[in-house]
């Protein structure tokens, strides 16, 4: 139990460090920000996106995607941005010689978010429930 415990915590940490703010993110690209019309920044600042956003507001309000997939429709050509979620997946088991139970613990990742891109804005965009455990 002991040992599930500090490797929770150092999950945490760790994703903690990986993760920026919008804040960090608007100050990276300030001047694409400055560019932004009042109603999108409105919206980046509170970490939320709309159809016709330009990929620079999606990174500011959402932030770097963990995967970046091309795709062709009928239109043209489709960029599509993958955002992961995860949790800490607990197994319980009793070793043969111990005299309480051993926790182990699994990574689990599964796709979040997806946003996508046609002619360099947001044309469609959706968020995905963590998978029933």
């Amino acid at each position: 139990m002991r040992n599930g415990f500090w490797m929770l915590v150092l999950v945490s940490l760790l994703a903690g460090c990986a993760t920026s703010s919008i804040e960090s993110r608007r100050r990276e690209r300030a001047s694409v920000y400055a560019t932004l019309n009042p109603g999108f920044k409105a919206l980046v600042d509170q970490g939320q996106i709309r159809r016709g956003m330009p990929p620079d507001a999606v990174y500011i309000a959402w932030g770097k995607p963990a995967q970046v997939l091309q795709q062709e429709d009928e239109q043209g050509p489709l960029t599509i941005w993958l955002y992961y979620g995860g949790w800490l997946e607990e197994t319980r088991y009793w070793p043969r010689t111990a005299r309480q139970p051993v926790s182990d613990f699994q990574s689990r990742t599964y796709v979040s978010a997806e946003v996508v891109f046609s002619n360099g804005v947001v044309s469609s965009w959706r968020t995905l429930p963590k998978p029933v455990q």
